[in-house]
């Protein structure tokens, strides 16, 4: 009798703790093959790694050699990494690149990982924000362009090709162990910084929660747009109490103000559209998901919170 094939399935963004704890969910069951082009990641004997701009000729090697079933795109450049054009450059031209070979060599299974920042914070926003409200961010800051960009490609991809079955995830604040996004490093200081008079309300899922949401959104061929959020939410200074972090007040006006209070508290790495998200709420809707793949978070607010209060860094 023969043995059945083992899927071979392209895992990007593979220097990152996303990727990795999706490595870990599907390397019992599956070939994989880890790709990042800001370097090159040791994953165990049996996974291929490797630091491959995915615009280079050579990225195209990869499609003929291991003849890929699946592709789990996690490598979108936050908007605190590199230059603007090299943003650019990374997460659009470098989704295209990837999602035109996808097609090529005929992969059947991609999930791209979005992000809710593209929905935008402004004040009108709905209380609770569904997969198909408009994405303003584009047209209030050039530091989320390439984010829309790159979910409108993808969303040009899904329907262009239907075969590729594509999944775009929409997650709110990835947060937890080894997560060194802008919203994380936040909660591990032990100062944080408030703007004065505003505290929106903010959504948070477990890095172990979000890479379970991920190996449920490509295991089940749903193609789409999801929001992907626990149903709870809490203030952000409250969530900031919680994990023990002193607030500091600054001014939301005038900018130039804030982002010098920003530099003296080492918090360097804040891009300048996040502080929008720390006036206006941006609750997103995350039942679609829950209902089309029976997803759960495990891991509850308190949770999350205590990991940070526990684990607190001086600024």
């Amino acid at each position: 009798m023969t043995e059945k094939r083992r899927p071979h399935i392209l895992v990007t963004g593979a220097a990152g703790a996303l990727a990795q704890q999706v490595i870990n969910r599907l390397r019992d069951d599956c070939d994989l093959v880890a790709v990042d082009f800001r370097e090159q990641v040791y994953l165990g004997d049996d996974i291929p790694s490797y630091c491959i701009d995915f615009n280079k000729r050579v990225f195209e090697d990869l499609f003929r050699r291991y003849r890929f079933d699946g592709v789990i795109h996690l490598g979108r450049i936050q908007s605190s990494q590199l230059t603007r054009m090299r943003r650019y450059n990374a997460n659009v031209l470098g989704t295209q690149k990837l999602l035109d070979l996808s097609h090529k060599y005929g992969v059947s299974r991609v999930v791209v990982l979005s992000t809710y920042h593209v929905y935008g914070a402004v004040a009108y926003n709905p209380a609770l924000i569904d997969e198909d409200a408009p994405l303003k961010s584009a047209g209030l800051t050039m530091d989320l362009v390439d984010s829309v960009e790159l979910e409108n490609l993808a969303n040009i991809y899904l329907w262009r090709y239907p075969d590729l079955n594509i999944t775009i995830l929409r997650p709110c604040n990835i947060v937890g162990p080894g997560v060194r996004n802008s919203i994380s490093t936040l909660l591990s200081n032990e100062r944080a910084p408030v703007l004065a008079g505003f505290s929106p309300m903010m959504q948070f899922i477990h890095i172990d929660d979000m890479a379970d949401a991920i190996v449920l959104a490509y295991q089940k061929k749903k193609k789409g747009i999801f929001n992907v959020a626990a149903d709870d939410w809490v203030a952000f200074q409250h969530a900031l109490k919680l994990c023990g972090c002193k607030r500091i007040p600054i001014p939301s006006i005038p900018p130039g103000l804030s982002a010098f209070i920003l530099r003296t508290l080492k918090l360097k790495s804040f891009p300048s559209y996040l502080m929008n998200f720390f006036k206006y709420p941006v609750v997103i809707d995350g039942r679609l998901f829950a209902r089309e793949f029976g997803f759960t978070p495990k891991r509850p607010l308190k949770e999350i919170f205590r990991y940070y209060r526990e684990n607190k860094k001086p600024v």
